[in-house]
């Protein structure tokens, strides 16, 4: 790269080769003058308040790239389905979500692009659920010129492993709910479970879940899940009798219906008195009673994913443990905190 300086009293007249970025504390960061703008004598007092006594002019060697061409380079070689690219913006490219759903994020193969140098893509956590519009990752380099042999390095890395980063979107199941409990079969207390199970499914566009209520038999929780099941629902969730006490036989309904218990507690609190479970390929969930109290459980950190169609392991639930433990905020803010993201 031929880089000349010129002060910024003498480069009145001359094209800003990058965008010039300004900062007023507590009040604005952004671009105040975007890259191709003509220097005008007006703007003179106003770059050098910003410290810029020198402006660049370059001239590129074969091998090098300019920050906006390398950024943009870089954020199609990580997109995957689901994301649409916006930039640039101060030499930066963001990836913005087209549709709602989970955010998947290749953290090795990240990794792998982040050690190459004067190389940064910023992504948000593996597995976040994400909006439509949501801005899930930026893609820059450091230096305002960037040799092309890294920006090759990691469309190499991308290719292998491709997609670094995708959004897998939210399916429109059919959720069954199963309320346990006599005390609420015999109306000795209200339904808690009821409401929110209806509030979780509308969160995600989904219609109101068929509800059965069985009292503490096992034999009844079985045949309602079956019931479920032939009625074509995709998603079960079993409210109650979690805990280890006689009364609790919520487990024992599950398991009896023939599905196969994948977890049964999970380290994540709120949310220990956890239950995962498939019949076939269909998921049922033990959910645990602090789902009624408490604004994010373990279900919280699952169901997202479940409606996007993955798989749960035992695996990935115990895995949970670390940065499973919520701070119980006075005003939640899930899923921008850190909770089931360690």
């Amino acid at each position: 790269m031929k880089n000349r300086y010129l002060e910024t009293e003498k480069a009145v007249g001359k094209v800003l080769c990058h965008d010039m970025t300004q900062i007023v504390k507590g009040e604005y960061k952004g671009p105040r003058f975007k890259k191709g703008h003509v220097i005008r004598e007006e703007d003179v007092p106003v770059l050098l308040s910003m410290g810029k006594h020198h402006i660049s002019l370059l001239e590129l060697e074969p091998d090098e790239l300019h920050e906006e061409e390398a950024g943009l380079r870089i954020a199609k070689a990580v997109r995957g389905a689901g994301l649409v690219i916006k930039g640039p913006s101060e030499g930066r490219f963001d990836l913005f979500a087209e549709q709602a759903g989970v955010l998947k994020i290749d953290a090795r193969t990240l990794l792998r692009i982040n050690r190459i140098p004067q190389i940064a893509v910023v992504t948000l956590h593996n597995h976040t659920p994400v909006k439509e519009g949501e801005r899930v990752a930026g893609a820059k380099v450091v230096p305002l010129v960037i040799k092309e042999k890294f920006v090759n390095r990691v469309e190499r890395h991308a290719e292998k492993a491709f997609p670094v980063i995708s959004i897998a979107p939210f399916k429109k199941v059919k959720v069954g709910g199963v309320i346990t409990g006599r005390e609420v079969c015999e109306e000795r207390i209200a339904d808690g479970f009821g409401p929110v199970l209806r509030d979780k499914a509308a969160a995600f566009g989904l219609e109101e879940p068929a509800l059965t209520y069985v009292g503490d038999e096992k034999k009844k929780i079985c045949r309602a899940i079956l019931d479920h099941l032939e009625n074509g629902c995709e998603l079960i969730l079993v409210t109650g009798g979690m805990s280890v006490d006689p009364d609790d036989v919520t487990p024992a309904g599950i398991r009896m219906t023939g599905a196969k218990i994948i977890r049964y507690g999970a380290p994540v609190m709120p949310g220990v008195m956890f239950l995962m479970a498939y019949k076939g390929s269909i998921p049922i969930i033990g959910v645990p009673g602090c789902a009624m109290y408490a604004d994010t459980t373990i279900l919280d950190l699952l169901l997202p994913r479940l409606l996007a169609g993955e798989k749960i392991s035992a695996d990935e639930i115990v895995r949970f443990g670390h940065g499973g433990l919520c701070r119980s905020c006075a005003e939640c803010v899930y899923p921008n905190c850190a909770l089931g993201k360690g």
